[in-house]
């Protein structure tokens, strides 16, 4: 599983490091980093930023391949 960033569609607005900022970052150039890859821990958080994004640039791979 992995997060996938659409970084046409990528805002920076910062909502999905609101709600999970031990995965999202976003750097002094309102850059997108992602900090963590999914596990068991932040699964839940890093699902909430995807339904969060306004402009739906994040979704999450889980068809197992990286």
């Amino acid at each position: 599983m992995r997060i996938v960033v659409d970084w046409d569609l990528c805002e920076a607005n910062g909502i999905c490091e609101a709600v999970a900022p031990d995965v999202f970052e976003l750097d002094e150039d309102e850059n997108l980093l992602i900090k963590a890859e999914p596990d068991a821990e932040n699964l839940a958080g890093i699902r909430q930023a995807v339904a969060s994004c306004p402009k739906t640039a994040l979704s999450l791979d889980e068809s197992g391949q990286a």
